[in-house]
């Protein structure tokens, strides 16, 4: 039989094209997970019709967030440089899309190679990112309803899989994490990151990693005051666990050492009943149980806050304990009534004599028992946006009673200046603290901070906003000379956590930054990016200023002029690239 030369060419091509795809096939996994919720936007119905088939891969910014059905309108980029200090983490963001179902993507780094030193690729991790359901800010705090707001779909969670299969006409963000080590060598560094699909030729995308010769303190040595309020009651909902169990504390373990490992000083903990009346999805579970005797004396167990509190220190997070709270949002507490036989509930308001008896009691026997733990001087109770006249009652109380105590406070009343002695005051965000203020307050070992809530547009960390964003409200608090940042919830989740981060009173996803099983975001892993550019700002302060020469007070006075910028809440159309010059000053000291 004779075969034509274009018959024979055909052939070897045919035959190459198979190999290339065979041996770049993985051993075969199952790459299950659950679905997201349908796209709702009008642009679902883009016009994939120009996209080549196959599976197409770039580097984008990591302050993009693009939509999950809509075909991507750029030009393929398949080199990034990232840059960081020794013992920092830095982001990268790729770009997957297709036209057709693809099975089975994987990420694989090599190592990364420098002069003379090589940085493993253990050093380097792949997070699939998943899309949840948002709306957007509309009139801030208040109820919803659905329909009330246009939704969308927002790429945030990083999931943790080894693989992912792609939805035809379909993009999946992939967020990629580079830990470098704090004894790396500084200079640069060249790896690759290697995308696999079944039944697909593999792609490499290079990777430049700059380690500046500057080293970053550990997150436990981190003097950013972060205070992300936790939820232990969500928990155990959303993974069907009873509560207080070691099932339970086992979920929460990797989830609270994402905290700590975030920089995270505070311990979140109740005194009574749910000082928020109920506000999330989940009530707050008690962790101290009240009981009052047939013979009417009072006995308090400890058992289920102290190990809780143990917990969190074992983790990491054990610079304060704030106690909520003597202020709840409906003057209510309960306890076990013995000679009734059942639960009583009570209302008290804060100025009268029937609510100084009963905390008083409490208090006495609190500051007994913190003192006992070696906990005293850690423990703060703590109130949140109560009003001055309440506020005056509790501290009365606290004084008498108390008096070894801190006091932790969230103003949103602008009355902090009545309490120049609170040890930890956190202020709403546009609340105006003097510089002389916070640094006298500072001097006595006290903490200024401040908060965004539902009423805050920018900076926030809703699961619609730029994800910038989450790094812009590091910057302000050091423009603002602030010791740092509160966010009142780290994971009080809705119902379906997972694909749906609407709430019924907020916009969606005010009331968490993470997701079940230890899955990070985008808006997290940004904010602990801002977090280490505020230690890298200390840091260089402190070694311009022991420097003290003429080059180095002049690389002081950039950084400082650059860092006045971002002390407004009212930023200008460009504040994102001020942003990035900014952050450049950071890595060329």
């Amino acid at each position: 039989m004779k075969i034509t030369g274009c018959l024979i060419y055909g052939f070897l091509i045919g035959v190459l094209m198979f190999s290339s795809v065979s041996c770049n096939n993985r051993p075969r996994k199952e790459c299950a997970t659950f679905e997201e919720m349908k796209d709702p936007t009008s642009d679902t119905l883009s016009d994939w019709s120009n996209v080549e088939r196959g599976l197409h891969a770039s580097f984008i910014s990591i302050d993009e967030k693009l939509p999950k059905s809509v075909a991507p309108e750029i030009e393929p980029v398949k080199s990034v440089k990232v840059a960081g200090w020794k013992g920092e983490k830095v982001s990268a963001q790729i770009v997957l899309w297709t036209t057709e179902e693809i099975r089975q993507v994987e990420c694989e780094f090599n190592d990364f190679m420098g002069k003379g030193s090589t940085l493993p690729a253990s050093i380097a991790q792949s997070r699939f990112v998943r899309y949840v359901m948002t709306d957007e800010f509309g009139p801030g705090c208040g109820q919803r309803k659905p329909g009330d707001f246009p939704a969308s779909l927002a790429p945030d969670m990083l999931d943790n899989l080894e693989c992912f299969n792609l939805e035809a006409k379909s993009v999946r963000p992939v967020w990629l994490t580079f830990s470098i080590p704090a004894d790396a060598i500084a200079g640069n560094y060249r790896g690759k990151v290697k995308i696999h699909a079944r039944n697909q030729p593999s792609q490499d995308l290079a990777i430049e990693l700059e380690v500046v010769d500057q080293q970053l303190p550990p997150p436990s040595e981190w003097r950013y005051h972060l205070d992300l309020w936790q939820h232990p009651s969500a928990v155990a909902r959303v993974h069907g666990v009873d509560l207080w169990s070691e099932a339970h504390f086992e979920k929460m373990r990797p989830l609270m050492q994402m905290l700590a490992d975030g920089g995270q000083k505070v311990i979140t903990a109740t005194l009574n009943k749910d000082p928020w009346n109920n506000q999330c999805y989940d009530a707050y579970a008690d962790m101290i149980i009240w009981t009052k005797n047939k013979d009417r004396s009072w006995c308090f167990d400890y058992t289920l806050f102290d190990r809780w509190v143990e917990f969190m220190m074992e983790l990491g997070i054990d610079r304060m304990i704030n106690c909520y709270s003597l202020l709840t949002w409906n003057n209510q507490l309960h306890y076990h009534d013995m000679e009734k036989g059942e639960q009583v509930t009570v209302e008290l308001k804060a100025e009268s004599k029937e609510y100084e008896a009963l905390w008083g009691v409490f208090l006495k026997d609190f500051t007994r028992h913190l003192r006992e733990k070696g906990w005293l001087e850690k423990t703060n109770i703590a109130m949140d946006e109560r009003g001055p006249a309440d506020m005056k009652a509790v501290l009365g109380v606290l004084e008498r009673y108390a008096p070894d105590l801190g006091v932790s406070l969230a103003d949103n009343h602008k009355s902090y200046r009545e309490y120049p002695w609170i040890r930890d005051i956190c202020v709403g965000a546009g609340a105006k603290v003097s510089r002389e203020e916070i640094a006298a307050r500072r001097a006595k070992g006290l903490i200024t901070t401040y908060y965004v809530c539902c009423a805050d547009k920018f900076p926030n960390m809703f699961t619609f906003s730029p994800s910038a964003e989450s790094v812009y409200a590091a910057w302000y608090a050091v423009a603002c000379d602030f010791d740092g940042f509160l966010s009142w919830a780290y994971n009080s989740w809705v119902e379906n956590p997972l694909t749906d981060s609407h709430f019924r009173t907020w916009p969606a996803g005010d009331t968490y930054m993470v997701y079940p099983d230890a899955r990070s975001s985008i808006r997290f892993e940004r904010l602990v990016e801002g977090i280490q550019d505020a230690e890298k700002i200390r840091v260089l302060r402190e070694k311009y200023n022991g420097e003290g020469t003429p080059e180095a007070l002049a690389k002081l006075a950039e950084l400082e002029e650059a860092i006045v910028g971002f002390g407004t809440l009212e930023p200008s159309g460009d504040w994102q690239e001020k942003l990035y010059d900014a952050k450049k000053i950071l890595n060329t000291p």
